[in-house]
């Protein structure tokens, strides 16, 4: 999977993210419709009271013989005026938290649905697109980075669509005053809503984008410095890590400090428009009068709904440099949901229903430009023990990748029962197929869930059996809560030869035909290997497995009734 260098526009990553939305569209709609109404609520509590001054500015004058022309007169008592004004600050108070809370609602749902989608998609991708990714900046991409995504789903979203619709609604009140002020209230609400912000984005685009991505690389450093701390205190390369990691800690604030000196440009930007439209439509307004064109009231009631207005486009200019940030999140979020896998998983394919033998047949596999296999054949007859030998990096592992259709190969052809695997239904295929790595994983759980990961409906039976053939049940049954006993993060609790028994376990749990080793023994002494090996002897004089068994071990191999040297991709 390439990483994101260059971020799509952003109108392109809103739109994408908010086609997201649409399981949630009602709510949405509801929280646009409180959203606006608690706008206008508020821009309605200055109106109000402007009219009313104005009412009693016009009573004022009447006393002394000058008529006001064009006031405003509301037909409502001083007493019951005040608490009109309470009951609409009351409501205004109401619709915003009504609104925050169908945003969040929308936001937190989403999230969910986002995480859900990312994890199914890792999920197609490995492990092939997956090969060499740095885990730690794809920890950053599934935790802060869908993170930041909140922040467009509670504050982005229906913002923009109340702004949108105050602000028309706003453009036509004050173009009742005078059309030429609905003009200059138009293009004040698109400068500080749109063009500040637009322009803001652009300049800050790429520097949030560069700061997500270093965010992630120096999470992947610091992962994999704790990862490898003993092997650092070993060598006394703490002083060159904390040197590394202060430096990339540098760069990022150096992106930072760019991020936060545009949110300044864009804050003064805003202040400096809001002023400017804000006295000139004061006075235009006044010109105006002077000329005879409006009356004082439409002066007093477009400059207030000029000035206490701004709120809704102000929200969405305050968003401008958050939002740099938050697109490039979502930009690298989306990217993993557009990933496509290099294998895609076959659900309307064939049921392999018994196992009658596999092989490579002129199989030729490539990996980075590099020929791995080369018109590579070799027969695993069911019921017996192939055995492989040879010199790293010349292609034994992956061959059983190949076999697992980890990867698919380049040409020829890979087949079960003498079916191409690339016709076989993938869940039937892992049905047919027990893996053991060289490396195993170990989650973060008790040594008994650990195991299950080979079938996880075995009962405590079947996963102690299981455990017995792979030579690690007396060893689990030394730990104080035995089977139940939690190991650490990686497993880094457990000796190499004991994660390896563990993973062994799992294959002889999930009890497949063909059993595929890749150095299963590597990490075992002399007495555990005999112990295993004879497991697999017992299955393979019952008729019940078939095993491709890699080893560089004279006496791991001892077993195979048949051995192959690979060199090159090709057998000796």
């Amino acid at each position: 999977m390439k990483k994101t260098s260059k971020r799509r526009p952003g109108i392109v990553i809103m739109g994408q993210l908010i086609g997201l939305v649409k399981p949630l569209f009602p709510v949405m709609l509801l929280s646009i419709m409180l959203g606006v109404n608690g706008f206008l609520c508020a821009i309605s509590l200055t109106i109000l009271a402007a009219a009313k001054l104005l009412e009693g500015l016009s009573d004022s004058l009447l006393s002394g013989g000058v008529v006001l022309e064009g006031a405003v007169r509301l037909p409502i008592a001083t007493g019951s005026f005040f608490a009109i004004l309470f009951l609409v600050a009351v409501l205004r108070g109401v619709l915003h938290y009504g609104e925050q809370y169908c945003n969040h609602f929308i936001a937190f749902k989403l999230l969910a649905i986002v995480r859900h989608k990312v994890f199914a998609n890792l999920r197609r991708l490995c492990p092939a697109k997956l090969e060499g990714k740095d885990r730690g900046d794809l920890i950053s991409i599934i935790t802060s980075d869908i993170e930041l995504l909140e922040v467009f789903y509670a504050h982005t979203i229906s913002p923009i669509a109340i702004a949108v619709i105050v602000s028309i609604f706003m453009t036509a009140f004050i173009g009742r005053q005078n059309a030429l002020a609905g003009l200059l209230a138009c293009i004040a609400y698109l400068t500080v809503g749109v063009a500040i912000p637009l322009a803001i984005g652009r300049a800050g685009g790429e520097r949030g984008l560069a700061f997500r991505n270093g965010f992630g690389e120096l999470n992947s450093y610091v992962l994999d410095s704790i990862r490898g701390v003993d092997e650092t205190i070993q060598y006394d390369g703490g002083e060159m890590r904390r040197k590394d990691i202060e430096d990339r800690s540098v760069r990022l604030s150096k992106l930072q400090r760019g991020l936060a000196g545009l949110e300044a440009t864009q804050t003064s930007l805003t202040n400096a428009a809001i002023l400017i439209f804000s006295f000139g439509m004061l006075f235009f307004m006044m010109y105006e009068y002077k000329e005879g064109n409006v009356t004082f009231s439409n002066v007093l009631l477009a400059t207030v709904s000029m000035m206490g207005s701004f709120g809704p486009v102000l929200a969405l200019s305050n968003l401008a440099n958050s939002l740099n940030q938050t697109l490039a999140a979502g930009e690298r979020v989306l990217s993993i949901l557009e990933e496509e896998p290099q294998v895609v998983e076959l659900t309307d394919g064939v049921d392999v229903e018994t196992f009658e033998g596999a092989g490579a047949y002129g199989v030729t596999f490539a990996y980075g430009g590099e020929n791995i296999l080369s018109d590579y054949t070799i027969e695993i007859p069911k019921g017996k023990v192939v055995g492989i030998y040879g010199a790293s990096g010349s292609g034994k592992s992956t061959l059983l990748r190949l076999l697992m259709r980890f990867w698919d190969a380049g040409s020829g052809q890979i087949r079960l029962s003498g079916v191409d695997v690339r016709e076989i239904n993938t869940a039937s295929l892992r049905d047919m197929e027990s893996y053991v790595e060289q490396e195993t994983y170990l989650f973060h759980d008790t040594i008994a869930n650990n195991i299950a990961i080979g079938r996880l409906d075995a009962t405590r039976e079947e996963i102690v059996e299981a455990a017995k053939k792979a030579s690690i049940h007396e060893f689990i049954m030394t730990l104080p809560d035995g089977y139940d006993t939690k190991v650490g993060e990686l497993g880094d609790t457990l000796s190499g030869g004991e994660r390896q028994r563990i993973g062994i376990a799992r294959a002889f749990l999930h009890d497949a035909p063909l059993m595929l080793l890749d150095e299963p023994t590597s990490n075992l002494d002399s007495l555990n290997e005999g112990i295993i090996l004879k497991s697999l002897v017992e299955a393979m004089t019952s008729g019940e497995k078939t095993v491709l068994l890699v080893s560089h071990r004279k006496s791991t191999l001892s077993i195979a009734d048949r051995i192959y040297k690979m060199e090159s991709g090709r057998l000796g």
